[in-house]
C-alpha cells in the first residue's frame, strides 16, 4: 500500500478541507515540470525563483477561496497561472520577447536575438499569425493535443489521462495534426522562416 499514487484531484480537495501536506505533496510532484517551464521563459534563476513562488501564492489563494473548479486538471490550470505571472514579468520590466504572447506558447520563445529590426519583427508577427491561423483550423480533437503539448508542455501520459483516451490514441492525434499543418503550410506556399 505504501507506493499509492494520490490523484492531483484528491489531493486538491484534501488540501482544500485541512490537509497542509496534500498542497506539499501536489508541489513537489509538478515542481520540477512548472519550475522547468518558467526558466525556460526567463532565462534567470532568480527572476523564476520568485514567478515559481508567486504561482504558488495565487494557486494557494485560489484554493483557499473555494473558486478553484478544473476538475482533475490541476497542472495545466497551474501552467496557465505561471504563463500569465511570466507575461507580467516582461510586461513590467517592458522587455517583452520579440514575439507577442498569444494565448499559452510561441513558436519564437527559443530565438535568441533580442533586438530585433523592425523587418523582423513584422515577419515574425506575420509567421505567427498564419500558424495560429493554422492551428485553429484543425479538428478539435488533433487542436486539443497539439495545445496541451506544446503550449503546456504535457507528456502523452498526461494529455492520454486529461482528455481520458488512450496514449496511443494521444500520439496518433499529435502526428495526424502535424501531417495537417504540414499539408496546409504546403498548399498556401506559407514560408515559416525569419
Amino acid at each position: 500500500m505504501a507506493n499509492v499514487v494520490i490523484p492531483d484531484a484528491v489531493l486538491v480537495k484534501n488540501y482544500v478541507g485541512g490537509d497542509e501536506n496534500a498542497l506539499a505533496t501536489l508541489i513537489k510532484r509538478h515542481q520540477s515540470k512548472i519550475y522547468g517551464f518558467i526558466y525556460s521563459k526567463v532565462s534567470d534563476r532568480d527572476v523564476a525563483d520568485d514567478i515559481f513562488q508567486d504561482t504558488f501564492i495565487k494557486v494557494i489563494k485560489t484554493l483557499k477561496s473555494n473558486s478553484y473548479n478544473e476538475e482533475g486538471k490541476f497542472l495545466p490550470w497551474v501552467m496557465r497561472i505561471a504563463h500569465n505571472l511570466v507575461v507580467d514579468h516582461f510586461r513590467r520590466n517592458k522587455k517583452m520577447p520579440m514575439h507577442r504572447e498569444t494565448e499559452e506558447f510561441s513558436i519564437f520563445s527559443i530565438m535568441t536575438d533580442n533586438a530585433p529590426n523592425v523587418e523582423n519583427r513584422i515577419i515574425t508577427e506575420q509567421v505567427e499569425s498564419d500558424l495560429m491561423r493554422i492551428i485553429d483550423e484543425l479538428p478539435a480533437d488533433q487542436k486539443e493535443v497539439l495545445q496541451m503539448r506544446i503550449y503546456q508542455d504535457l507528456s502523452f501520459k498526461e494529455i492520454a489521462d486529461l482528455t481520458g483516451v488512450s496514449i496511443n490514441t494521444a500520439l496518433g492525434r499529435m502526428r495526424y495534426a502535424l501531417m495537417n499543418m504540414r499539408k496546409v503550410i504546403e498548399k498556401n506556399k506559407i514560408i515559416l522562416t525569419n
